[in-house]
């Protein structure tokens, strides 16, 4: 018997990216959850014309967190998360649908293929793997206020599926992003994965020396994990 999936996603002034989201994997899941953390457009709305199951968070920096809220309100036996400028082709709408027919019970995370970014003539640029399925019984949770991620165990699968990241956020996401990071950092986080991504901000907003200094502690954080 095919395995029914409840989709959750997190949303904030989506909208113009969550119509082509939600269109685009229209007869996929069984149950649509859709958590705002905030917005003062039209997300709401858009939201409702594909689901009754719009709920609200309270944003406080934490993208884990509002992740686990999200993942608290799914019934079904698995969870897949998508982001609301993700789009998910109609090739690989049929590769899901055939996923959700012959999956194995055991299997408690899927991993996906991630189109980041494109160049003008759409091809990839950027490629990598997120887990994007997890059985709801394993309870696994979001880890880290930024560049977040789920704490997997057991046994996984790796499937050819791909989804699209449209990358249309501007300067208003990199500076909520970075102002987490910076939070971070000012609050005496010394986690590896949040130093790169503070050095890595920190030459986007054009501090150089000190992106050069922060490069420079990551390297050397590595370095000691590894011996």
């Amino acid at each position: 018997m095919a395995i029914e999936i409840s989709l959750c996603m997190i949303v904030k002034d989506e909208e113009g990216n969550l119509g082509n989201c939600l269109k685009s994997i229209d007869g996929i899941f069984d149950e649509i959850n859709i958590i705002d953390t905030g917005s003062n457009d039209r997300t709401v709305e858009i939201a409702r014309q594909y689901t009754d199951r719009v709920y609200f968070y309270k944003w406080g920096d934490d993208f884990a967190a509002a992740r686990n809220f999200s993942f608290s309100k799914a019934t079904r036996e698995y969870i897949m998360w998508l982001d609301a400028d993700d789009v998910i082709t109609p090739g690989n709408v049929l590769k899901l649908k055939k996923l959700k027919k012959i999956l194995s019970r055991d299997i408690m995370y899927v991993s996906m293929y991630y189109y980041y970014s494109f160049d003008e003539k759409g091809r990839p640029l950027l490629t990598h793997k997120r887990d994007r399925i997890v059985k709801r019984s394993a309870g696994f949770l979001w880890i880290g206020a930024i560049h977040e991620y789920i704490d997997v165990s057991g046994k996984g699968l790796v499937v050819d599926i791909y989804v699209n990241h449209n990358a249309g956020r501007g300067k208003g996401s990199h500076k909520r992003n970075f102002k987490i990071l910076d939070k971070l950092i000012k609050s005496g986080n010394k986690d590896i994965r949040i130093i790169r991504y503070y050095a890595i901000g920190l030459f986007d907003e054009g501090d150089y020396d000190k992106a050069l200094e922060y490069m420079n502690i990551f390297i050397d954080m590595n370095k000691r994990e590894k011996i």
